[in-house]
C-alpha cells in the first residue's frame, strides 16, 4: 500500500505489535531516526532505554521502551528486534 510501512515490533519472547504505519521514530546508537515510506534500507542498533514510536493513520500513536536490539528498514517495511519492549505512553518528540 502506497504511503504505508509494514511494521513489526518483536521482543525476544514474543511478537509485540504488527501493522501498517505512516512513520516510525527510534533512537539508535548513532542518533534519532525517523522512518517514512520510501526510506532507504538500513540497519541500526537501538539505544538501550530508548523509546520507539509508531504512528498510524486514524489511530493513537503507540510507543515502547526498548532495552537494546536493532531496527531494520527494508523495501518491505520496518522491523524492531528488541531484547525487551514495554508499552509506554507516547510523548511528543
Amino acid at each position: 500500500m502506497a504511503g504505508q510501512l509494514n511494521v513489526e515490533v518483536v521482543a525476544v519472547e514474543s511478537k509485540v505489535w504488527t501493522g501498517d504505519a505512516t512513520a516510525v521514530y527510534a533512537r539508535t546508537t548513532e542518533g534519532e531516526l525517523g522512518v517514512l515510506p520510501g526510506h532507504q534500507p538500513m540497519l541500526g542498533e537501538l539505544q538501550v532505554g530508548s523509546v520507539v514510536r509508531v504512528q498510524a493513520d486514524g489511530e493513537p500513536e503507540r510507543a515502547w521502551r526498548i532495552d537494546g536490539g536493532f531496527l531494520s528498514v527494508t523495501t518491505d517495511g520496518v522491523t524492531v528486534l528488541a531484547e525487551t519492549a514495554e508499552a509506554v505512553e507516547p510523548t511528543a518528540a
